[in-house]
């Protein structure tokens, strides 16, 4: 799962929201790595609606009509999946890091 996608379904997970506010808060989570553009978000989230990970219902604020849009219990799975992916592809980054500082390190500290 694209990282983008899973911050999608991690801001989801924290609750219902509209495509505005999941964007934002993608991108104060991901400290402005990820921000997801219009373009990008909207066919994200009709895939997932039409894979059924989530559930969309209108909602009016101000005369405007906008989406408000909820994980399903499938959806919540996907994060749940995704969470665990993540967090092993996070391991071994870390891992293949420390051994590269290591093997540096080591090279340094021989002046033949």
């Amino acid at each position: 799962m694209a990282l983008s996608r899973f911050f999608v379904l991690q801001v989801l997970h924290d609750g219902p929201a509209h495509g505005y506010d999941i964007a934002r808060a993608v991108e104060r989570t991901t400290n402005g790595c990820c921000s997801p553009s219009e373009g990008a978000l909207y066919p994200t989230l009709r895939e997932f609606k039409q894979g059924g990970y989530l559930t969309s219902e209108a909602e009016v604020v101000s005369g405007r009509e906008r989406k408000v849009y909820t994980l399903t219990d499938k959806g919540r799975e996907a994060f749940k999946v995704g969470l665990e992916a993540w967090m092993d592809a996070t391991t071994a980054l870390t891992e293949t890091g420390r051994a590269a500082t290591a093997r540096g390190k080591a090279k340094g500290a021989c002046q033949c």
